[in-house]
């Protein structure tokens, strides 16, 4: 499967890393500081993958600038 068209679901968010509940992401999406979610069904949600890895990527470049 192509890493650009995997989705990722919440408990998947987990195992990449990202430690915030639920709630949390959601709020940080509605400010546009997440990946917007993809709506699959009427209860269910996942986010695209490299949209995420992305996002972790810009948060070790800002670790990293704020070191310097």
């Amino acid at each position: 499967m192509q890493l650009e068209r995997q989705l990722v679901s919440k408990k998947d968010l987990k195992t990449l890393g990202i430690p915030y509940s639920f709630a949390h992401i959601a709020r940080l999406e509605a400010a546009g500081k997440f990946p917007k979610r993809v709506q699959l069904g009427e209860c269910r949600v996942a986010w695209r993958y490299a949209e995420v890895i992305d996002w972790i990527d810009e948060r070790v470049a800002l670790r990293d600038a704020a070191q310097r």
